[in-house]
């Protein structure tokens, strides 16, 4: 595909997303849509990656600041919502639980974590893109905001679902039904980022991040991990239990298991391919 919108890179083991419309701060469209997932299912099909980040082009001064405007004047003329988007649109993610298979909760159908660096604005579209991340590092005096009750619209894409689930019922109330600025310091406090770094640092701290935490651990174990979070999501304790029970075969009969055990006894970390 020829990418307009986003960039994509590796660092080592990483694939760095990067949307980049940076003359309208990296805001959201159809193409970009489109292009995003693209993107993420040559990351998802790579073996060589084992994390993914996505983040903002610095030179748009923020992480993603919505919809576009003109978009949003597209929908008021047509009455209705136009995703901008073809029939044959990428679908990473998709297949493994039908409770998935939907804009931007497609994210948990991947095998790979992803890690938002938000580095600057994010609103609307955007803060539920960085949602939908398993982990989210800002940029120190960061802004976030729901946005869509000061244009008379509803909550977007399953924040509605999502954001009580990552701070609670009442916090993500307050965010949703007040649409207000929340700074990246309350973000931190709230939980709904897991940490704040100063901007020029925040790409470094989060590659270290990735390294430190989830370089030791097994990418067999990152995705099972994954997929048990999310489908525990939608379904019951003991459906969990009986789901970490098979997967214990599955996993125990692995090499990476092997090696795990190995690096215990020898108390060093493992060394997984």
């Amino acid at each position: 595909m020829d990418l307009k919108t986003v960039l994509y890179d590796h660092v080592g083991s990483t694939a760095v997303v990067t949307l980049s419309r940076p003359a309208r701060h990296n805001a959201w469209t159809g193409r970009m849509h489109t292009e995003y997932c693209w993107v993420l299912q040559q990351a998802e099909d790579d073996p060589d990656v084992k994390v993914i980040v996505v983040t903002g082009d610095p030179a748009g001064e923020a992480f993603c600041v919505g919809a576009d405007s003109q978009a949003l004047a597209g929908h008021l003329a047509e009455g209705e919502y136009v995703s901008g988007t073809d029939d044959d649109i990428p679908t990473p993610g998709f297949g493994v639980d039908p409770t998935f298979d939907a804009d931007f909760a497609y994210h948990f159908g991947l095998t790979k974590p992803v890690v938002a660096a938000i580095n600057g604005a994010v609103a609307g579209v955007g803060l539920a893109l960085a949602c939908f991340a398993d982990v989210r590092f800002a940029a120190a005096d960061s802004k976030l905001t729901a946005a869509h009750g000061r244009l008379g619209l509803p909550v977007e894409f399953g924040l509605s679902w999502l954001l009580p689930r990552i701070i609670g019922l009442g916090r993500a109330n307050d965010i949703l039904l007040t649409s207000r600025v929340v700074m990246a310091e309350e973000a931190l406090e709230m939980g709904l980022v897991n940490g704040v770094v100063p901007a020029e640092d925040l790409l470094a701290h989060v590659h270290a991040w990735i390294s430190e935490f989830l370089g030791p651990v097994a990418r067999s174990s990152l995705a099972a991990t994954r997929r048990q979070v999310y489908t525990d999501l939608h379904g019951d304790a003991a459906g969990s239990v009986n789901e970490a029970r098979r997967l214990l075969d599955v996993h125990m009969a692995g090499s990476e298991f092997a090696e795990g055990v190995a690096a215990l006894h020898e108390r060093r970390l493992p060394k997984f391919p």
